[in-house]
């Protein structure tokens, strides 16, 4: 059982209606706090509407004192307040692994907040089992320690989140080889795991959000994060190669692409 905090996307590409699909695709139920609600298409979210703090709070606290879950995700918060919030209840948690993914393209504005990346830092990554973060991400998140710089400090902050408290850092989409995606995760002792896989030739939405949904199910499901990394990229990577056309914008991740037939080939007609 997952616990997922985060915004209700009316296309299914990000938030919690990506969080069942995913979860449930993995053999997880999940059940959900709406964070926010958006507006929203393939091409872009035309406007969020945030939940009161104390209705996310209402919501988690309900759903924690009647059922019992295998893990958090925590997805976008769209407040000091409800990070604030959410940071007190997990707390009460703490053999519970949690599973932080806190930004997504969609919703850039959280990104340029320097009073909620501080908060983010200071109340939620310290709790975390894992951070997933793009390399920009974390770069940004870096600048509420450092000044700004050109410098190749990727290592170096991921490890700073470490000394802050989460147990792993996961930084996806580290510059290099345009041909393939790589995906790094640091542990207490350093790199873990580099992982790289050939770069799909299309525009997605919803690529991180599957990630982090899919090592969430798999700690839920009692595997240790180095593998859950892993099998949650094979998942992931699957899901961007079966996406969905559903408008005129971005691809959205097919989570059930293993329940599809196959097109038939074209010769054997």
């Amino acid at each position: 059982m997952v616990l997922s905090f985060g915004v209700a996307d009316p296309v299914g590409a990000i938030g919690i209606q990506a969080d069942l699909a995913t979860c449930g695709a993995l053999g997880c139920h999940t059940v959900c706090v709406i964070t926010a609600l958006l507006i929203a298409d393939t091409t872009a979210v035309e406007d969020v509407h945030p939940i009161d703090a104390d209705w996310v709070a209402d919501q988690a606290r309900s759903l924690l004192e009647d059922i019992p879950v295998a893990a958090f995700k925590l997805g976008h918060l769209d407040s000091l307040e409800t990070i604030a919030l959410v940071a007190e209840i997990v707390s009460d948690y703490p053999q519970v692994p949690m599973v932080l993914d806190p930004f997504s393209t969609l919703l850039p504005q959280q990104r340029d907040d320097e009073d909620m990346l501080l908060a983010i830092r200071q109340l939620l990554i310290p709790q975390a089992t894992l951070v997933q973060l793009s390399a920009d991400e974390l770069a940004r998140v870096a600048e509420t320690w450092r000044e700004p710089g050109n410098d190749d400090t990727l290592e170096i902050d991921a490890m700073q989140l470490i000394e802050f408290g989460c147990e792993y850092v996961l930084v996806t989409g580290v510059p290099g080889d345009a041909q393939h995606v790589t995906n790094l995760l640091f542990g207490g002792d350093g790199l873990v795991r580099s992982d790289r896989r050939q770069r799909l030739l299309d525009t997605f939405v919803g690529a991180g959000n599957t990630m982090s949904a899919a090592i969430s199910a798999m700690l839920a499901n009692g595997v240790d994060v180095p593998e859950a990394v892993l099998e949650a990229e094979e998942f992931t990577h699957a899901a961007l190669g079966n996406a969905l056309r559903l408008g005129m914008g971005k691809r959205v991740p097919d989570r059930y692409f293993w329940s599809r037939e196959p097109e038939p080939d074209v010769a054997e007609k």
